[in-house]
């Protein structure tokens, strides 16, 4: 027999789950590798988003400070995912096209973006400065989770907050599909996120149907991942087209990112026009009928 009623997953613990997870990462060792960057951006991400969800219903004040902390911590990591994806890409680059490297051994700001840095003994005082007050932020947003009550939770508020997340990426879609600025790409990608995120707290109305729109969600913000950190790259490269002076392995160079990119989108439209037509609804994509908490 078919339940009508189902429970959604309570918004705090999932919360606490984020930001104690992200303690443990940074917690690992003094300096924290790439990978743990990475996991503790993307645990900043997801607690955001669901405070997203739940703000309507949320002490304003509460709500402010915690998101502004979250964003704290991602934005202070960022730089340091960022040089690390942009190495990685111009080294694989570099290996397949070393003609065009090869011509390009005079340009100082690939050679910077290639370079990493080694291990050191002890931590610089900025970074310890920085990891210090990544810490604070953490402990105290965890802190104030505690006594924060979300036993009064409407589950319907939580669906109309999911709807219009939905309809927000819908619209952004259709700008992008029109008109694919990078800019506005990056803006799909982020609140495509958000709506992927959100998701989770919505599992257990269809486990199996929420779980491969999951995956859908995840290659796509994936892809467009992907175009995004090969702009950032031509951006850090200060590369303008229409500068006579580029020598042809540059134009050539950002010529292969373009390529690149073009096969990026090209598995991203597929999968969006699927989710986010216009005049698709969210319950028909979700496939629930009812929810009774």
């Amino acid at each position: 027999m078919e339940l009508d009623y189902v429970k959604l997953k309570q918004i705090k613990p999932v919360l606490a789950g984020y930001i104690r997870e992200s303690q443990v990462l940074l917690k690992k060792s003094d300096v924290p590798d790439e990978r743990a960057v990475h996991d503790v951006r993307v645990l900043m991400k997801k607690s955001r988003a669901v405070l997203k969800l739940a703000s309507p219903q949320l002490d304003k004040l509460y709500h402010y400070k915690d998101v502004a902390a979250l964003r704290e911590v991602g934005r202070s990591l960022r730089e340091w995912r960022e040089s690390s994806v942009q190495r990685k890409i111009l080294k694989d680059y570099r290996k397949k096209f070393p003609d065009i490297f090869a011509q390009l051994q005079e340009n100082t700001i690939i050679d910077n973006l290639l370079k990493k840095h080694g291990p050191v003994a002890e931590p610089p005082a900025e970074l310890k400065a920085e990891l210090e007050n990544v810490e604070v932020l953490l402990n105290k947003t965890g802190y104030r989770l505690r006594f924060q009550s979300m036993n009064m939770i409407d589950p319907r508020l939580l669906i109309k907050e999911l709807e219009n997340s939905y309809s927000t990426v819908m619209k952004i879609y259709l700008s992008c599909r029109n008109n694919p600025k990078p800019a506005m790409l990056h803006k799909f990608r982020k609140k495509a996120k958000d709506f992927l995120y959100q998701l989770y707290i919505f599992r257990p109305l269809n486990p199996s149907v929420i779980k491969t729109l999951e995956k859908k969600l995840d290659n796509l913000t994936q892809n467009l991942g992907k175009v995004n950190d090969l702009t950032q790259i031509i951006i850090a490269m200060n590369y303008d087209y229409k500068e006579a002076e580029n020598l042809a392995a540059m134009n050539e160079l950002v010529i292969r990112f373009r390529e690149a990119q073009d096969v990026y989108l090209a598995k991203v439209w597929p999968t969006a026009l699927q989710i986010f037509c216009p005049g698709n609804r969210l319950v028909n994509v979700l496939g629930f009928k009812l929810l009774v908490i």
